[in-house]
């Protein structure tokens, strides 16, 4: 059990170190963050030589790899953290230093039983990738296939383990003593991403998952998920396909191949919107550097450590509020969310409706770039404060992926209208899944499902209600006088009672 004095001192080191690089001189200056936290800003920087241009990526490097995780979301989200910002955090995504090869070698002989040379002809000593939880290196197996090579970051368990403790004490204090936090539900939005955590650092769990995604993604050939070799695959070490493309973190790249962009933004959301609506089923790490482009302008996605999971009913409230929000029915957006118990039934579908329109209405028909992405999350936020909505950590994932997404797909096409991208796959969705076609064959399969049951259904009322004869007839008990015991002696009775009772149980056992 860790200390709270321990818990203390690494938020205080932590807050140090993002002073120290600069990343807190934003808050310090807006003049809507709270006087307290603006003094403690600057005490926290008091004596450092704090550089002119804030260092994210170092800061984040330095707390360790959970903030790493949270500084490759920020890297999507230029609208949200400022172009220079983004472009610091991209370092996060697959740049960091790597750690040396010989250590490397070992881990993967540690985890796969022999050494490396009995399942790679050759390894490249320089990783092609080095990120937060793993690095990967480009090898040949024994039969002359290229492939990848993950292997998790020797000791990054341990690393997790401990921010991920402070994380949940944090969080803790925070709803003990706000009642805005605890709507916010910090703790159980900490143990969502402790459960995600304990997931990618799993690679049998990660291959996994890229094989079930790959079969539910036929449909969409133009998003790539590359084959997992089983063989060469541990817990700690996955082998897969090698991706040979360019990455959409590098706009130029893709320009000078000659690459339609608006056509890979477009495939992306749309290959986005299967995966979260269609399937239930979605990659929940789309960030710039687990995305390739390929000839014929397609795309392939790596890492597939992260995952969410969304059930068919909360699919179809998703799908149903997209499709409100994109044609401007706020009325039945609004039914949805009370339908889900997502807002308290005591407050008004009318109200609520309303809300959702003077969020909603400025924001339709403008393309991304004209968006005050902003004032959007602010005036959603005022809204679940106004309407006691709690945070719905089953959704958390699919949020941060949806942040994402739009973030990727701007940056290779600022004039993508998402709306309008995103309408013609939810509304063909809903009219499969909700029309009157579904409606008959849903009725059909509960019917047919009720039929298979009534066997089991009938087997279980003669148990219950057996038919005269089928069991021994139960001789007449004699009638014994109860006798009544008051007032305290009564549980001293009971307690008597009880205690032989649990002794003739034992030595029948017996």
């Amino acid at each position: 059990m860790t200390s709270p004095l321990t818990h203390t001192w690494r938020l205080l080191k932590w807050g140090r170190i993002l002073a120290r690089h600069g990343a807190l001189r934003g808050i310090e200056r807006d003049p809507n963050t709270p006087a307290q936290v603006r003094r403690l800003a600057r005490i926290a920087r008091f004596g450092a030589r704090v550089p002119k241009t804030p260092r994210y990526a170092d800061a984040f490097q330095a707390i360790g790899p959970a903030a790493i995780k949270l500084g490759q979301t920020l890297a999507t989200r230029p609208d949200l953290v400022g172009d220079e910002a983004a472009r610091d955090l991209l370092r996060l995504q697959d740049n960091l230093p790597p750690v040396p090869f010989a250590t490397i070698c070992a881990a993967m002989e540690a985890s796969m039983g022999r050494p490396p040379s009995a399942f790679f002809a050759s390894i490249e000593a320089e990783p092609v990738g080095a990120a937060s939880i793993a690095q990967v290196h480009r090898a040949v197996t024994l039969d002359g296939r290229t492939v990848a090579v993950k292997v998790l970051r020797p000791g990054v368990e341990d690393e997790f383990a401990r921010a991920i403790d402070t994380y949940e004490w944090a969080a803790a204090q925070l709803e003990a003593i706000s009642p805005e936090a605890r709507r916010l539900r910090p703790r159980l939005t900490i143990e969502t991403f402790k459960r995600w955590t304990a997931r990618e650092l799993n690679f049998r769990r990660e291959a996994a998952s890229a094989s079930e995604l790959a079969e539910s993604m036929t449909a969409e050939p133009d998003f790539v998920i590359p084959a997992v070799d089983w063989q060469r695959s541990t817990a700690k070490v996955m082998t897969i396909e090698w991706v040979d493309g360019i990455k959409l973190s590098d706009r130029q790249a893709l320009v000078d191949a000659g690459y339609d962009l608006p056509h890979l933004a477009n495939t992306l959301v749309q290959a986005f919107l299967r995966q979260a609506i269609a399937e239930g089923f979605f990659h929940a790490d789309l960030h710039q550097g687990n995305l390739f482009a390929l000839p014929g302008s397609r795309i392939a996605a790596i890492d597939f450590g992260i995952m969410g999971r969304i059930d068919r009913r909360a699919r179809v409230w998703l799908a149903e509020i997209l499709y409100g929000l994109i044609t401007g029915n706020y009325k039945r957006v609004a039914e949805i969310h009370f339908e889900a118990e997502y807002v308290p039934a005591h407050h008004d579908v009318g109200e609520f409706a309303t809300a959702l329109r003077a969020v909603g209405e400025p924001m339709r028909g403008l393309a991304v770039k004209d968006m005050s992405i902003g004032m959007m999350l602010d005036g959603l936020f005022s809204i679940t404060r106004d309407f006691d909505m709690v945070t719905q950590p089953h959704l958390l994932l699919l949020q941060k992926t949806m942040v994402m997404v739009e973030g990727v797909a701007t940056a290779l096409d600022p004039d993508i209208n998402l709306w309008n991208t995103a309408a013609p796959f939810v509304r063909e969705w809903i009219r499969t899944e909700l029309g009157p076609e579904a409606a008959v064959a849903d009725r059909l399969i509960e019917d047919v499902r009720t039929l298979v049951r009534l066997p089991e259904l009938v087997r279980r009322i003669e148990a219950r209600y057996p038919a005269p004869g089928g069991a021994p007839p139960t001789p007449p008990l004699a009638e014994i006088e109860v006798v009544r015991i008051g007032g305290g002696w009564r549980y001293l009775a009971v307690a008597i009672l009880s205690a032989a009772a649990g002794i003739a149980a034992t030595l029948l056992v017996l």
